[in-house]
This record gives C-alpha cells, sequence and structure tokens, in this order.
C-alpha cells in the first residue's frame, strides 16, 4: 500500500489514495498505520475517496480506530494531495465529509499547494447538538467538576464536539495527559469530546493545547483551534480575527460572531514523506 505522509502544524496523519484502491479493514489499518513505534505514526489515517456530492471524500480515522467527522488540519492537507497529485488541477476544491460539505481554497506557490483557507461552516452551540448535556441552551462559560477541581466550559461543535476551557496560566503548564482522558471520557459528553486548554493573551491572540478524542494529545486541531476562536469571541474576550497559537505552529480564524456566519480557518499544509508498507 502507497501512503503519504502529511501534516498541518504538526497534526501529522498518514494519506491514502483510495480514488481506484480499496482498503479492506479500515479501523483496522488506522490502527496499524498511526502506530508510531509499529507503524508509520500518526494521529490517524485519513483515506481520499471519490465523491457523488463534492470533488472529493475525506474518511478520516482516529489512531484509535474511531470514526471522525471532521479534521480541519487532515482537510487543508487532503486539498494539497489532490492538487499536488494531479487528481485536479483546480485550486478551489468541495470535499465531503461525513456527508459535510468544506469548501477549500489552495494557496499555491511554484505548482504545488503549500497551504489553504477552509470554509469550516457554522458553528454549533446548541448543548442538545453539539452533544453536550446541560440544564442551558448553549453551555457558555458553564462549570464543569474533572478530577474534583471544577473548570469553566464552552462548548461547541465543529462537525464534532469540544469543550474550551479558559485558564489563568500557560497551557503548557497543565498535565494534559493526566486530565484530558477525564474530560474527554466525562458523562456529560454522550459521544465523547475533544478539550482545548486556553490562554488568552490579547485581543488577537490564544494559546491552545488540545487533547482530541480517540487520539490524544495532538501538537493542532484545526477544528478546535476554529472552537477555541468562537468560544472567545461569544466570552468578549477576543476580536473577530484571532491567532490561536499550538504546540505545532499557528492557525489563524475568523468568525463574524453571528451564528449564521461561517468560521474560516487559514493555515499550512506540509508533506513530509511517501512510502509503502
Amino acid at each position: 500500500m502507497k501512503f503519504t505522509k502529511m501534516h498541518g502544524c504538526g497534526n501529522d496523519y498518514v494519506y491514502i489514495d483510495c480514488t481506484e484502491n480499496v482498503i479492506e479493514n479500515e479501523e483496522r489499518a488506522a490502527i496499524e498505520v498511526s502506530d508510531r513505534h509499529f507503524g508509520i505514526g500518526g494521529d490517524g489515517m485519513i483515506l481520499i475517496k471519490k465523491s457523488d456530492i463534492a470533488d472529493f471524500e475525506m474518511v478520516m480515522y482516529n489512531a484509535d480506530g474511531s470514526r471522525g467527522a471532521m479534521c480541519g488540519n487532515g482537510i487543508r492537507c487532503v486539498a494539497k494531495f489532490v492538487f499536488d497529485h494531479k487528481l485536479t488541477d483546480k485550486t478551489t476544491l468541495a470535499i465531503e465529509s461525513m456527508g459535510a460539505i468544506k469548501y477549500i481554497d489552495l494557496k499555491v506557490e511554484n505548482g504545488k499547494a503549500v497551504g489553504a483557507k477552509v470554509d469550516m461552516g457554522k458553528p454549533i452551540l446548541e448543548s442538545g447538538k453539539i452533544p453536550v448535556i446541560s440544564d442551558n441552551e448553549k453551555a457558555v462559560n458553564e462549570p464543569i467538576t474533572v478530577d474534583g477541581k471544577e473548570y469553566k466550559m464552552t462548548c461547541v461543535s465543529m462537525g464534532n464536539p469540544h469543550a474550551v476551557i479558559f485558564i489563568e496560566k500557560s497551557p503548557k503548564e497543565i498535565e494534559l495527559e493526566k486530565i484530558g482522558p477525564k474530560f474527554e471520557n466525562n458523562p456529560v459528553f454522550p459521544d465523547r469530546t475533544n478539550t482545548e486548554f486556553v490562554k488568552v493573551i490579547d485581543r488577537k491572540n490564544l494559546e491552545m493545547r488540545v487533547w482530541e478524542r480517540g487520539s490524544g494529545e495532538t501538537l493542532a486541531c484545526g477544528t478546535g483551534a476554529c472552537a477555541t476562536a468562537v468560544a472567545a469571541i461569544i466570552n468578549g474576550y477576543c476580536d473577530n480575527d484571532v491567532t490561536v497559537h499550538l504546540l505545532g505552529g499557528d492557525l489563524q480564524i475568523s468568525w463574524s460572531g453571528n451564528e449564521a456566519d461561517s468560521v474560516i480557518m487559514t493555515g499550512p499544509a506540509v508533506t513530509v514523506f511517501e512510502g509503502e508498507i
């Protein structure tokens, strides 16, 4: 099986062209290729398939073999993959993931895609649709007790659930490997959750670390950066254009503050290497 290792801000996946090929057991393949010691290594596996409703379909798996609905860093790399491998000559693409279509504008230099701007769609703030169990229509700055400590969470779905936790100290100082799983599997999240720990630097800059459901800590999370920006804007912490600083790099996020408007994410897409397994 041929593969391409790619990353967006260090959020790395194993990409496989399935426009002509079929993988028999996708879940098991995702687990095996994601293993950083006995496989290729990555936060998961992304398959690129033909689509009846868009230019291409992205089928994304987490490192534990569970299916992911959306991956902001991954979808930029899918767009780069299909352009660089000449599966298309379009620089504006529609890519489907679990029935939802995102629109991507590629940035091209010297015949290769180097980054992309993605319309990530409208944020979902209604508790039942995220989903999060809450007495309120929206879980904004809502208390949650994890491991005996109370935190304030703002919950957002960007096609997948996020709990954004604003903290005073740098996220680099928290024991994420200890607290992350307890948020992910908290009973208030019926489908588990991604959790972002965020420090507001100023009106235009946020520092973030993320624990992704099914993958653990990753160096970046595109949907998480979008959810973080949305949560910061609705809490009044930052302006409508913000840079989210992640361990693997920076993502630029724009949102009007109006729930009817899409969140726009801009960031890099990088090919690391290609090979055969």
